[in-house]
Formats: structure tokens, sequence, C-alpha cells
């Protein structure tokens, strides 16, 4: 299970990859969403989020204290280096820059070990 923001192309991508999606359209529902689905593998989140951006949201630690691991992939158009580097030292373990492709996704994916049923 993976959450990704509502009516998102990630979460459409994510769905014709054969996973399976929790959307929510923003931090309190996906942290609800979260907290609720202890098999949830992997969380994107969005930078530019309603009321609280993805920075703070990944600062929350709404992740740390799950005993499975938690990868997170941060989705944004925000391509400065100095941006995908505070992503990163915020807990972020995997950046993709909008727009992307579904070869990109899963690209992205791979590099996390998160499996895709085949297709």
């Amino acid at each position: 299970m993976i959450p990704a923001p509502f009516g998102s192309s990630s979460a459409k991508i994510l769905r014709d990859l054969g996973l399976e999606v929790i959307e929510g359209s923003q931090w309190r529902e996906g942290l609800e969403r979260l907290s609720g689905n202890p098999e949830v593998e992997l969380v994107l989140v969005d930078w530019n989020m309603p009321e609280m951006d993805g920075l703070d949201f990944i600062r929350a630690g709404a992740f740390k204290s799950r005993t499975r691991r938690v990868r997170i992939m941060m989705v944004t158009s925000e391509a400065e280096q100095e941006q995908v580097l505070r992503a990163l030292e915020a807990g972020a373990n995997e950046y993709l820059m909008k727009p992307f492709s579904k070869e990109v996704l899963f690209a992205k994916l791979s590099l996390l070990d998160i499996e895709t049923p085949p297709v």
C-alpha cells in the first residue's frame, strides 16, 4: 500500500504498475491514513501540499515510530540541487521530479526495493 496525493498522476501510474494505493488530499488525511495502515511500504509526499509542505510533513516524523520500514519519496517540481538535499536530509529516501513517466517512477521504485507485481 502506498499513499499518494489525491487524484494524482502518480497514483494512477502506481495502480497501472499493480500496486495498491491509498490517497490523501492533505497532510492530516495522509497521516490518518498512514497510521491506519501499518502495511504501507512507501509514502509519496508532494513538496507543495496545502497547509504543510512536504518537507515539514517528513520532518514531523510520522514514519519514525513504525515497526515496519517505510520509504519516503518526495515528488515535486522543485528541481534545484539544494531542494533535493534538503528533502534527503529531512528523511526522504528518494526524490522524483515532475513531470515524470511510468518508466522513471518504476526505476525509482526499484531503487527503493519496492516490488511491483508482473503487469
